[in-house]
């Protein structure tokens, strides 16, 4: 793993943690494009494992079966911000992620520890291999506290449970906010409370309520935090960058 002292001068890694629905992706998309940096969406890896799960048959709610295949799935993500992707075994599951079926899975999959451990591995491998250009926006529940602590920039987002409701409800199409709301409330439940990697605030991150502002402004204000973080580098560093 690349730590300060060997990780190129000119690089960093963003680190975008919070709750569902509070904009995490777009924001995370958006200040990655601007910045000209790379972007990890470590929730796509999970759905694929899940979808992976359920279309082999696996129990998603029996941890030692999830546990006993959590090696065998492929998954590869693409980080341009542009048009991420996500493929399993080779074939795009973009949109099969998205489905109802994976929405009510997900947590019970990502909750069992060797399912997070082996992507936590692929996680780390795709932040080396973005170490080696500008570096990399990489979003999810655990990004500050366990994937990548050393983090130029940790970021926690969330919003007022209505307004994530809203927003999410009218990226499903119109779903009813008031189900929308208690799904995402339960799912913060599970994930703040499961004993592996835990959703919460890692050390030292910025919390960023989103409710009162525009997708445009939360992106400013995190390519403002993230040009902040740069010039608080040490002279040295900057110089070779």
């Amino acid at each position: 793993m690349s730590t300060p002292e060997n990780t190129p001068a000119h690089s960093i890694v963003i680190a975008v943690d919070g709750t569902s629905g509070s904009g995490k992706s777009s924001t995370s998309r958006g200040a990655a494009a601007r910045l000209g940096l790379r972007y990890l969406d470590t929730g796509a890896m999970f759905r694929a494992m899940t979808w992976w799960m359920l279309s082999h048959d696996v129990d998603v709610h029996d941890a030692a079966a999830v546990a006993a295949h959590a090696s065998r799935p492929r998954i590869e993500s693409g980080t341009d911000p542009l048009g991420p992707t996500i493929a399993l075994d080779g074939a795009d599951v973009a949109v099969e992620i998205r489905s109802d079926v994976v929405n009510a899975s997900v947590s019970p999959v990502s909750a069992v520890p060797e399912v997070r451990a082996r992507l936590l591995e692929l996680q780390r491998e795709v932040i080396e291999r973005a170490l080696d250009g500008a570096g990399i926006v990489v979003e999810g529940r655990d990004i500050g506290s366990v994937v990548w602590p050393q983090a130029d920039l940790k970021l926690y987002v969330t919003a007022d449970p209505a307004a994530r409701a809203a927003r999410r409800a009218q990226e499903e199409g119109g779903s009813d906010a008031a189900s929308v709301q208690a799904s995402l409330e339960a799912r913060d439940k599970i994930d703040s409370g499961r004993a592996t990697a835990p959703l919460v605030a890692a050390d030292g991150a910025v919390h960023l309520d989103t409710t009162p502002y525009t997708l445009d402004e939360v992106i400013a204000q995190v390519v403002t935090l993230v040009e902040q973080a740069r010039a608080a580098r040490p002279v040295t560093e900057r110089a070779t960058s």
